[in-house]
């Protein structure tokens, strides 16, 4: 029988001398104070977490992933009057990049630089780093994304964006304007009418994954709200048409630039405004100021001898003279400054006056009238008044007060010297004759009915001065070259020589030509005015020689655009040489 393992020993704990020690009564306290401190910090973290700064961290999670994306509102659309599409908005791709997560090879890196046209150097500057967001390049062409797409680098990625596209090019630049890269107006119609054209932005909450892809919607969707379009006066093929003939003319003259305003004579509808040089709108860093500067509303000149019909028109308008009246035009001084023609007529009749741009004639019917008189009649019709259209850039002009004219002043005024203006000024002065003696109220925007405009001679005496524009492009006119097949024309020639900036001098040899008129004669359907800066090729700068010929082809196209009926039978005619218009009275 084996042996009984000895009975375990038997511990008497409460007689342990150390456990039998008693606990100090300030370490049980301490103890309970602070697990009680404990529980208040993480009760005052939590209140601090959950309850005052709940907003703060709520975002700083989001931030983790959710991601706010606008929505952008497509940029109204600028139309001709007919409806064809002046400028537009297209979504194309912008490629951007995830700093932290941009990860590609020497030769990717060569590859998305020349892709993106961005210099090496600035692509491994905007790709370094830990950011969650940088450019690459906007607005790229479809195809250069999918090209970067397949080169497969980890952090680059695509949004779509409006970019600005226009059809027509250089030709209605100086119409349309253009915008910068965020389609925000900088010039013409698309800076004049910003607030209708750009719309309002959306936006999107999403959920994206940590390589930046959108998994999951989050929140309410705001909807973009796309621009209104706009809708103009302009024709685009009488404005196509008329620039591709300014085109030649300037290049074919050696010419420093020209432009060219086609007014309806009946509605005042601006039908096209053309400038040449000017600039692709669609490329931003082609452009130059010069090239931009609208030159029709910018630039001001002396309008010569085309101010001639408003002051014989005042003369038919007193009763005291008729259009055969007959004038001495042989000499004539004003306060002892001797008054010129290029050629000396002994006898010349009103309408003769108009016909062979006589200044003797012309100032000597001008100082028959007050200054308070002309003055009041120039600034009826336009001269110094800025015109009120919705377009910006036009300028006002120079017409001074009439208590500073010396006598002098008022003679050369009545033949454009001493008063400046831009062609459009010129352009909506002669709708006086166009309308039967009312200036019309210009506009860019299409209209549905004429606008009223003010009153300044009788019908009578803006019938009366028609005829006499017709005998400017007649055999002996000095305009010949305006004479347009099926139509008949009127209008008036003007050549001046070129004030030097800041001298008050005229320079040697330059000159700007141009020829304002109107058609038909009977009743008048469109208003078109011609100028041409410094024609030099072989030394011909006379306004019936250069700016006319641009004003015949542009008359015939427009009125045949418009569909206006012939109102002269066309018959064989022997085209006038230069030569055979008569001499220009500067």
């Amino acid at each position: 029988m084996s042996a009984r393992p000895p009975a375990a020993r038997r511990v008497n704990y409460a007689t342990s001398p150390l456990l039998a020690s008693k606990t100090p009564p300030w370490r049980s306290r301490f103890v309970v104070v602070m697990v009680a401190l404990g529980f208040a910090a993480l009760l005052g973290r939590a209140v601090y977490v959950q309850i005052l700064e709940t907003d703060f961290y709520v975002k700083q999670g989001e931030a983790r992933y959710a991601r706010k994306l606008t929505l952008p509102a497509s940029r109204g659309r600028i139309l001709d009057r007919n409806g064809q599409v002046l400028a537009t908005s297209v979504s194309v791709p912008s490629v951007w990049v995830i700093p932290k997560d941009f990860s590609a090879t020497d030769k990717q890196r060569r590859e998305l630089s020349k892709l993106l046209n961005v210099p090496l150097s600035e692509l491994r500057e905007r790709t370094e780093g830990e950011g969650e967001f940088a450019w690459l390049r906007r607005q790229v062409d479809p195809e250069v994304w999918e090209r970067v797409k397949a080169l497969g680098i980890k952090g680059v990625h695509q949004v779509p964006e409006y970019k600005r596209k226009y059809p027509e090019g250089e030709a209605a630049s100086h119409v349309v304007g253009f915008t910068n890269i965020e389609e925000a107006g900088q010039e013409g119609i698309e800076l004049a009418f910003q607030k209708q054209l750009q719309g309002r932005a959306g936006s999107r909450g999403v959920v994206r994954d940590r390589l930046g892809k959108v998994v999951d919607d989050l929140g309410e969707r705001v909807e973009p709200i796309n621009g209104q379009d706009v809708q103009l006066s302009i024709d685009s093929k009488v404005q196509f048409f008329a620039w591709q003939k300014l085109r030649d003319t300037v290049r074919e003259r050696n010419a420093k630039s020209g432009s060219v305003v086609v007014l309806d004579g009946i509605s005042g509808e601006i039908l096209a405004l053309a400038n040449y040089p000017g600039f692709d709108p669609a490329q931003r860093r082609s452009r130059s100021g010069d090239q931009q500067r609208n030159r029709a509303l910018t630039d001001v000149f002396e309008p010569g001898s085309t101010m001639k019909p408003f002051i014989i028109s005042w003369a038919l308008e007193t009763g005291k003279w008729q259009p055969d009246t007959v004038i001495n035009t042989g000499s004539y001084s004003v306060s002892g400054i001797p008054i010129r023609d290029t050629h000396v007529y002994p006898q010349l009749s009103l309408a003769g006056i108009i016909q062979k741009s006589s200044n003797v004639g012309t100032a000597k019917l001008a100082m028959q009238m007050e200054r308070r008189e002309m003055h009041e009649l120039l600034a009826q019709v336009g001269f110094g008044q800025k015109p009120q259209i919705d377009f910006p850039g036009a300028v006002t002009g120079r017409l001074r007060p009439w208590k500073s004219w010396q006598p002098i002043d008022q003679a050369t005024m009545s033949y454009g010297y001493g008063v400046s203006t831009s062609l459009l000024q010129l352009a909506r002065a002669y709708t006086v004759f166009a309308r039967d003696g009312e200036v019309a109220s210009l506009t860019i925007r299409k209209q549905q009915a004429p606008t009223p405009g003010m009153h300044v001679y009788s019908p009578k005496t803006a019938a009366q001065m028609r005829e006499m524009l017709a005998l400017v492009t007649a055999k002996g006119g000095t305009a010949p070259a305006a004479y347009v097949e099926g139509f008949s024309v009127g209008g008036k020639t003007g050549t001046a020589r070129k004030m030097i900036e800041g001298k008050g001098e005229y320079a040697e040899g330059k000159y700007r030509a141009w020829f304002v008129g109107l058609s038909p004669i009977s009743k008048p359907r469109v208003v078109v005015a011609v100028m041409i800066d410094e024609p030099t090729k072989d030394n011909v700068y006379y306004g019936g020689l250069v700016a006319a010929p641009v004003f015949s082809e542009v008359v015939q196209h427009t009125l045949r655009t418009l569909g206006v009926e012939p109102d002269i039978e066309v018959r064989p005619r022997i085209q006038f040489k230069p030569e055979a218009a008569a001499p220009e009275t500067l």
